[in-house]
């Protein structure tokens, strides 16, 4: 049933969630946050979405965006003060997110999980997985952000999934060569958005009164 304001089902840890959390929140997108407890998905949730992964976000008409991305977007459509977005640079923040949520993801994957993939060593996986990171040291030798000497939607859309690969060996990566991809990554790290981004709420159950992110 629809509801005066949208609903976000959410998992703290999850760098999709992540990403569309601190969107909504830099567009001050006021919601109900819904935490998901993964071994026991909400009912609600699975019913407006099949693919039952998170983030979900339902719309006050209940349409329903269940794609990262696509919350992103809708987020930057309604208030983007600091242009995160513009037309000039979409072709390239689109080519990073997609580069990003195909084959570095993979490549994440393999390399936190190792284990569960013994064709290759860890640190394959994660030479595969540096090849990106090397392409953002790159990058940010040429300004502070990835695309710009702004933030935009890139620099969200991939932090989450940098913090994540960082904090498998952080020591590994403390001493790796991409000196400007770990400033980036601190700065952001303690932001005030990603730390407003991360508080904690306890497991959504039906019935439940609504916390706002």
């Amino acid at each position: 049933m629809p509801t005066n304001i949208p609903i976000l089902y959410s998992f703290r840890r999850c760098p999709y969630a992540m990403r569309a959390r601190m969107t909504l929140l830099y567009a001050s997108i006021n919601l109900e946050l819904r935490e998901v407890l993964l071994k026991a998905k909400p009912e609600k949730m699975l019913a407006i979405s099949a693919k039952g992964t998170v983030p979900v976000l339902e719309l006050p008409d209940a349409t329903v965006l269940d794609e990262s991305y696509d919350i992103a977007h809708w987020a930057l459509n309604a208030s983007d003060p600091e242009q995160w977005w513009s037309a000039d640079l979409a072709p390239a923040i689109d080519d990073l997110v997609a580069r990003n949520d195909g084959q570095f993801k993979a490549d994440l994957d393999q390399y936190k999980y190792w284990e569960r993939f013994p064709a290759e060593s860890q640190e394959q996986y994660r030479a595969r997985g540096e090849k990106f990171l090397a392409e953002l040291e790159v990058l940010l030798t040429r300004q502070p952000y990835l695309l710009a000497e702004r933030i935009t939607l890139a620099d969200i859309a991939l932090f989450p999934f940098i913090r994540q690969f960082a904090f498998v060996d952080k020591d590994w990566f403390d001493q790796s060569p991409y000196p400007k991809l770990r400033a980036w990554l601190e700065q952001l790290l303690i932001s005030e958005l990603f730390l407003a981004a991360m508080k904690k709420s306890p497991p959504w159950q039906d019935g439940d009164s609504a916390i706002t992110l």
